[in-house]
């Protein structure tokens, strides 16, 4: 899917479901905190976002697969786009419950079925795959995982390849930059920088 500038729901899908840019001082690690789950605040803007996600799973993978989000952020965006495919819908913790049942998996999966796993933001991508762990461990087929969001890190895709999880993202890190950069939020030098910063951000300085 390609984003522009002029169409209003996929821009801001790409500024809201992404970091405040912070183009001074990105040393290591460090990002402000994400603005993405003031998504679910826009009825337009979710909307579109369900929508789009749904196109994409329908056309790669078929009707006929479950949704699974990851808690808590991706909860509710999987619901929707759960509903939009008519499909069994389930979401994973970080860990099992300490009381209760204990469970990590919340929901009904059907055994033998395709399960695309939904993220609001992928980074390093241990949380993703922390949820498809969990949902292996229990022999679900994850044939692959959907983020609105992901910075795209390079070692970040070569975990998934490692893991053989087909991964794809609504929007990404690098368009971000260019979306910004276009609309003169960023300079030149400004925009190397960010870009700079994402291809070794650990050691960035």
């Amino acid at each position: 899917f390609n984003f522009s500038p002029t169409d209003i729901p996929s821009f801001s899908v790409v500024k809201l479901s992404s970091p405040q840019i912070v183009t001074t001082e990105p040393f290591g690690w460090y990002v402000p905190l994400p603005t993405n789950r003031l998504l679910l605040s826009y009825p337009e803007i979710r909307e579109f976002i369900a929508d789009r996600m749904s196109e994409i799973i329908a056309n790669k993978y078929g009707q006929k697969i479950s949704v699974t989000g990851v808690a808590t952020g991706a909860i509710a965006i999987g619901a929707m786009i759960a509903e939009r495919l008519s499909s069994p819908y389930s979401y994973v913790r970080p860990e099992p419950k300490g009381h209760g049942l204990k469970n990590q998996i919340e929901g009904y999966i059907e055994k033998g079925s395709k399960l695309v796993v939904i993220e609001d933001l992928i980074s390093t991508g241990k949380s993703s795959l922390n949820a498809i762990k969990a949902l292996r461990n229990k022999n679900l087929n994850v044939v692959g995982i959907l983020s609105v969001f992901s910075y795209n890190f390079d070692f970040a895709n070569e975990r998934f390849q490692k893991e053989n999880i087909s991964v794809n993202s609504l929007a990404d890190y690098n368009t971000l930059v260019e979306m910004i950069l276009a609309e003169g939020s960023i300079t030149n030098s400004e925009s190397d920088r960010l870009m700079e910063w994402r291809k070794d951000p650990q050691n960035w300085s």
